[in-house]
């Protein structure tokens, strides 16, 4: 890919996932608020699939293909990953969340390993470990360590197996379709567990809070499908992480976090390790 292709990738990308970030930032603030994570995680599923229903070119063939198995469980893999960060995001700054989610490529490098055969890369293998010690500089095992961390890997884990399992059955639904299912059933299975919590007061606040999150969370998804149909996800998934920067400021502006010194450099390996992914790549499809 040149140069040139190559940034504008970039910059597509930084945004896109400049308004995941952004959406959970206004998922953190709920939830802060005292709302519950359950009830902030439905009502962005339940908001995004209204949003995007009209225009994701549903057919009536296709209404069965919500009760197929895998579909379900990508849908369950994404509700665990969604629910979890919240949850986490309720006592955690927002770049030390995203730091210790980012265990997510790594659980999803190894189940393509296993269950879909792809091939290792040893230099990919030794890029997502240096990424690993980084998540672990964030979460701090044994010292220092919170439960909101362990949600945040939760959130990971849940994250990874979603990302393989997406990769397993992209080619045989269409994006939109992929993207409207998740948010479908997210609303649904989420639906029993909302009626059991208390519901907010509603307010202005209250709503457009809730709008930025489920719209920043769609919008942001929906542009990484757009791009990651033009472009292959070894350059897609590596630029994935620069989120960070955006998670990093928006923990300093709005929340005043800023990332204690192990944080810090464990933020900076995983950026670190993301774009050496994708030197990697770039060096390997111009050899």
């Amino acid at each position: 890919m040149p140069l040139a292709a190559l940034f504008t990738v970039a910059a597509i990308v930084f945004v896109a996932t400049s308004f995941v970030v952004t959406g959970d930032t206004a998922g953190k603030i709920l939830t802060q608020g005292g709302e519950s994570p359950f009830f902030v995680a439905w009502s962005r599923f339940a908001l995004g699939a209204a949003l995007l229903l009209p225009f994701s070119g549903l057919q009536r063939h296709e209404l069965r293909f919500f009760l197929h198995w895998r579909v379900v469980l990508r849908g369950l893999f994404i509700i665990g990953g969604i629910c979890s960060i919240l949850t986490a995001l309720r006592t955690e700054p927002i770049a030390n969340v995203f730091g210790a989610f980012f265990i997510g490529p790594i659980i999803s490098y190894g189940l393509a390993v296993i269950f879909l055969g792809e091939s290792i890369s040893r230099l990919r293998t030794v890029l997502l470990f240096f990424g690993f010690s980084g998540v672990m500089l964030v979460v701090k095992p044994g010292f220092g360590a919170t439960p909101g961390l362990g949600f945040a890997l939760l959130a990971g884990c849940f994250y990874g197996s979603y990302l393989t399992m997406t990769r397993a059955i992209a080619g045989d639904y269409r994006p939109r379709f992929l993207l409207v299912s998740q948010l479908v059933i997210g609303g649904l299975v989420l639906s029993p567990v909302v009626l059991s919590v208390p519901w907010p007061a509603p307010s202005y606040e209250l709503s457009g809070l809730i709008l930025i999150s489920a719209v920043g969370s769609a919008l942001g998804n929906y542009m990484l499908v757009l791009v990651s149909r033009r472009v292959g996800a070894t350059i897609v998934a590596p630029l994935i992480y620069s989120q960070l920067i955006t998670a990093t400021a928006l923990g300093v502006l709005v929340f005043g976090d800023w990332p204690d010194t192990l944080s810090l450099t464990g933020l900076a390996i995983i950026l670190a390790s993301g774009l050496g992914s994708l030197l990697a790549v770039r060096l390997r499809q111009s050899g």
